[in-house]
């Protein structure tokens, strides 16, 4: 019988953090056994608001809320992170002096040299960062981080052009869901009947996470980004237009066979297709595609030429899930695979 691994998570009241209760719940290696967040001592339930469609797993209900500096190294071999940046940084940093493994969705750490920055289906090599950060620092813990939502989603999209074309440059346009911004997120009076042509923060970090996903180990790719981020009045999933300049010709019909040949991963929470390539002209739409996958696959179409760069497409992918939990806990299945956990 495989060992199980106990988890803990960081941030448990807050959306993200339900995000990761309802995704480990029944998962088969990961067992929670800690929740961590400011309301010490109360039961979990009494502790939040479960603001998921579901209801609140059984297993967590009675589960007592503990401080994150109380954690004990004999009963905790990961801990996913789900607090906001700025939040995160220092208290993951002591973790991480302490011995602990830390998988973090906070953007604190992810640009840092020797912190790997992981999507699996695209750059899983550059965990080998994590030896070169515990000779470095002078600890047995780590952390590793996975990237933002959007970058996530559009970084998936591009793998396959990337391994099979190569790219000069990359233009992104994003309509994102209000559940990006956390709750309470954008005020209804803000985005009813309105498109916020502006998300703090957003478009550096697509800039910069990206030319690190795709460059070696320790040097970021040699690629030129733009990105331009809006809020729109959606609850979940982000549907991001992007037009790619390769560096070998691609034509929209050799574009749809590489993204139809990436390879899903042999982990619980890796979907059998990271990419799902849907032929209507006016697919993918939030509402109907936000899903596929279990929340883990992006979804992809109207692949056409395009006059400026050469090629343009839409794509679509649950920002909580994909880009949010669900990325993460798949980093964790990554790192237990290689031999980290």
């Amino acid at each position: 019988m495989k060992k199980r691994i106990n988890v803990a998570i960081l941030g448990a009241a807050g959306v993200l953090g339900q995000r990761f209760i309802e995704r480990l719940e029944n998962h088969p290696t990961f067992e929670m056994v800690a929740l961590a967040d400011v309301m010490v001592g109360k039961r979990y339930e009494d502790a939040t608001k479960w603001r998921l469609g579901n209801r609140i797993p059984s297993k967590v209900k009675d589960m007592k809320i503990v401080a994150g500096d109380s954690f004990s190294k004999n009963e905790i071999d990961v801990v996913f992170s789900a607090l906001p940046g700025g939040i995160a940084g220092k208290i993951e940093l002591d973790l991480a002096k302490k011995g602990f493994f830390i998988i973090s969705k906070a953007s604190d750490h992810r640009m840092e040299e020797d912190v790997p920055l992981i999507i699996p289906e695209v750059n899983a090599e550059h965990l080998s960062l994590i030896e070169e950060q515990r000779k470095k620092r002078g600890w047995d813990g780590a952390i590793v981080t996975d990237p933002n939502c959007s970058t996530t989603i559009m970084a998936v999209s591009l793998k396959p052009l990337w391994d099979n074309f190569g790219i000069e440059r990359v233009a992104v346009s994003t309509m994102q869901s209000i559940s990006g911004a956390g709750y309470p997120g954008v005020q209804s009076l803000d985005i009813f009947e309105n498109v916020i042509p502006y998300i703090a923060g957003e478009e550096e970090k697509m800039i910069i996470e990206t030319k690190k996903l795709f460059g070696d180990a320790k040097r970021p790719a040699d690629l030129r980004v733009s990105a331009s981020c809006s809020r729109v009045g959606t609850i979940d999933g982000h549907l991001e237009v992007v037009f790619v300049e390769t560096s070998k010709k691609a034509d929209p019909d050799e574009a749809r066979k590489a993204f139809e040949q990436l390879k899903g991963l042999d982990y619980p929470s890796a979907p059998k297709e990271p990419i799902i390539v849907r032929d209507e002209l006016d697919r993918p739409q939030t509402r109907l595609d936000r899903d596929a996958g279990d929340g883990m696959s992006v979804v992809l179409g109207r692949i056409r030429k395009d006059e400026a760069l050469g090629l343009t497409y839409v794509v679509l992918g649950h920002n909580t899930i994909r880009g949010g939990a669900g990325g993460a806990i798949l980093v964790g299945e990554l790192c237990h695979g290689k031999g980290y956990i």
